[in-house]
């Protein structure tokens, strides 16, 4: 008994197993309508069943025993996405068709991608490419599994595909719709937002360190920041379009406008985390105020910076994508969710969606990156 090493997530997706099994036939049988008037039933899973089935049950009960972390993560790995390939590739012409076994051998499915990622997360590998790859297997495994439950119970369930498009339909639309996705992406990322970020970010730090240097700023202009940062952006593109035209210069003034005061804030914070007996010791060498800023109280803020920037680089995203629903040539990944939503072809809005969220993430990525470079002094960054 004590060769066993029970885990509850295993133990679960073995109990919706056999629940499954009792309960009989994974969806409904669909009539052929080429082989009327004999009305020939075509069943689903006919000759996978048996295949999903064991996937899972193997993968739940052998993980049980003492086997090796590694070893237990690809069983794991390979039983979980198995049976949910299956479960999938078996659904697609029967949509709405999967009855209460198809749900439990997806729940267990999922719970053995659950304990594959607990298992990867425990491990402590003293290689550096090994601890690199993990990083990077465990949120990809997590975000599939995201995916991959969308897939499974929107064709299951059979909900209708302008409610919810699947994955595969919008990944589908991106992939036949590349060259709207680019002339959309250069118009909103490449002008307005990569324009706004940089302008009203560089303008933010510039006005932090003028308003740590004078004192009238920093106690006028924090205020009128905190109340400017509060200004809906429905309210505040109309009045740029109108001021600076329907092309992407109106959504990069909206973007500045957005990411100046986050800017602001951060620095004006930032310049003053430096602490007081490191300041005093700069005063005793004779130190003036630009290099004390510029060898102290920077580097210092350095941290502020970046988690503005960060922010930022989301916030100029969403302020031009907003902004082109008030006026915009036709082109812009805001002027093309607007269109399309009114045309009913949600999966072209997913589509959009799809590669505004991966631009961003991206565009936080790089920014996530740099301050890694920029500030590996720092506790967080040598912490890992």
């Amino acid at each position: 008994m004590n060769r066993l090493r029970p885990s509850w997530q295993a133990a679960l997706a073995a109990l919706a197993c056999l629940i499954a099994v009792a309960l009989g036939a994974i969806a409904a049988p669909k009539v052929d309508p080429l082989a009327q008037p004999a009305g020939t039933l075509i069943y689903p899973y006919a000759t996978t069943s048996w295949l999903i089935f064991g996937a899972l049950l193997l993968a739940a009960l052998i993980p049980m025993a003492k086997v090796p972390p590694m070893a237990e993560a690809v069983v794991l790995f390979i039983g979980a996405h198995l049976a949910a390939w299956l479960l999938i590739g078996g659904i697609a012409s029967f949509e709405g068709l999967a009855r209460a076994p198809y749900f439990l051998l997806l729940a267990a499915a999922w719970l053995l991608g659950w304990r594959c990622v607990a298992v990867l997360s425990g491990l402590r590998p003293t290689d550096g490419s090994t601890r690199t790859a993990l990083r990077l297997i465990i949120p990809a495994i997590f975000g599939a599994w995201i995916l991959i439950i969308w897939e499974a119970v929107t064709r299951g369930a059979g909900i209708p595909f302008i409610l919810l498009p699947p994955p595969s339909a919008i990944g589908a639309r991106i992939a036949g719709s590349l060259p709207i996705l680019g002339a959309d992406v250069r118009q909103t990322i490449f002008k307005a937002v990569l324009f706004g970020y940089v302008v009203g970010s560089g303008a933010g730090f510039v006005t932090a360190v003028l308003a740590d240097r004078v004192a009238f700023l920093r106690r006028g202009l924090l205020p009128i920041g905190n109340m400017v940062s509060a200004l809906p952006i429905i309210g505040v593109a109309p009045i740029m379009v109108m001021w600076f035209g329907f092309d992407w210069q109106s959504k990069a003034a909206v973007v500045i406008i957005m990411t100046f005061f986050p800017m602001l804030v951060n620095t004006v914070a930032g310049l003053a985390a430096s602490g007081h007996m490191e300041r005093d010791l700069m005063r005793t060498y004779a130190s003036g105020y630009w290099p004390m800023l510029i060898k102290l109280r920077l580097p210092a803020a350095a941290p502020f910076i970046f988690n503005a920037l960060k922010i930022n680089s989301t916030l100029a995203l969403i302020g031009a994508i907003v902004a082109e629903f008030f006026g915009t040539p036709v082109v812009g990944m805001g002027f093309r969710i607007s269109t399309e939503v009114g045309r009913m072809n949600i999966d072209m809005v997913w589509a959009e969606i799809a590669v505004a969220a991966l631009a961003g993430s991206v565009f936080y990525g790089v920014v996530a990156l740099v301050e890694r470079a920029v500030t590996f002094w720092h506790p967080s960054v040598r912490g890992g």
